[in-house]
């Protein structure tokens, strides 16, 4: 299945529908709307990977690339990501860094 990111913004919160397989290949185009998010001055960054099939190493990279081009204010959430990807994820310590929700629920100010 052909790799697509579609960006929503609403009230602050930018939120990033990822489909088919995120490889090297297409890296780029998800980069590109990472930027797209922070532009917009996004206070959250919700990414939907339901229907995410695969994400290699290339992937990865742009999650943290995410990390660093949001401001360190903005939340990450990781949403209804396949095991595979869960894992990956713990493996590399990403998990740290990001919200890993099977369905979004925005965390409430401390």
């Amino acid at each position: 299945m052909a790799f697509n990111a579609t960006l929503q913004i609403d009230n602050g919160t930018a939120m990033i529908t990822l489909t088919g397989e995120l490889d090297a290949s297409v890296a780029q185009a998800f980069r590109d709307t990472i930027e797209q998010a922070a532009a917009q001055n996004a206070s959250r960054l919700v990414l939907l990977m339901q229907d995410l099939e695969y994400m290699s190493s290339a992937g990865l990279r742009v999650l943290v690339f995410a990390k660093q081009k949001m401001s360190s204010s903005v939340d990450i959430y990781v949403v209804g990501a396949q095991e595979y990807v869960v894992n990956t994820l713990e493996k590399v310590g990403l998990h740290n860094s990001l919200i890993i929700q099977e369905s979004y629920i925005p965390l409430q100010p401390s």
